[in-house]
């Protein structure tokens, strides 16, 4: 019986562990890194600023937790989609499908990423923010360049400037994007793909 009672309450403190971390989230991402304090995460959380340094030391290392679980979960789903041996359209469209998926589960944490990252990897704690992205860019870039050497993208594209424009219309949508809108992840990715890889004009 006290092992049951250990468990529920080792369950209970990683549940209020993940809480926190969501408002702690939510709130990096409305203020910014800099400008929040413990005592503005506690204010949000509902509990005193002490009560916070029970579950945590410090709020680096709450952002860490935050940006590395975003990061192992987005790169979980992107190896898996490599790993299927997909033509260059399909990967395409699964990497953009995953992207969306990630912005779902994730919004505060791909806000916080967009807006910290540069500064924030310069820190030796943090440098796997800057790992994470050259893991990134060579994924997407090899994609379009198998593509394009596949004869299914075409030959006249930067492929640089191409990467940059995706990668840029599909992540911004984090500033907009609300869990639990009229359209499905699935869906906005859909949309999105038919108009970066089809286009909008009526074809004639």
């Amino acid at each position: 019986m006290p092992t049951n009672k250990k468990k529920t309450q080792v369950t209970a403190s990683a549940e209020r562990r993940r809480e926190l971390l969501g408002t702690a989230a939510e709130v990096f991402a409305a203020q910014g890194y800099n400008a929040t304090t413990v005592r503005k995460i506690a204010d949000a959380a509902g509990m005193l600023a002490g009560s916070l340094y029970y579950h945590f030391d410090s709020k680096e290392s709450m952002l860490d937790e935050i940006l590395s679980a975003f990061l192992t979960e987005l790169w979980e789903g992107y190896d898996t989609v490599l790993a299927a041996g997909l033509g260059p359209r399909e990967t395409i469209e699964a990497l953009v499908t995953e992207s969306f998926r990630e912005i779902d589960r994730h919004r505060a944490a791909v806000a916080i990423y967009q807006k910290e990252s540069r500064h924030l990897s310069a820190q030796p704690r943090f440098r796997y923010l800057s790992d994470s992205q050259r893991k990134f860019e060579k994924a997407w870039l090899g994609t379009l360049e198998r593509g394009v050497a596949a004869r299914v993208f075409r030959a006249d594209l930067d492929i640089r400037l191409t990467y940059r424009f995706v990668r840029d219309t599909v992540w911004v949508a984090a500033s907009w994007y609300r869990p639990g809108g009229q359209h499905s992840p699935e869906e906005i990715a859909r949309q999105y793909l038919s108009m970066v890889l089809d286009g909008i004009a009526v074809r004639g």
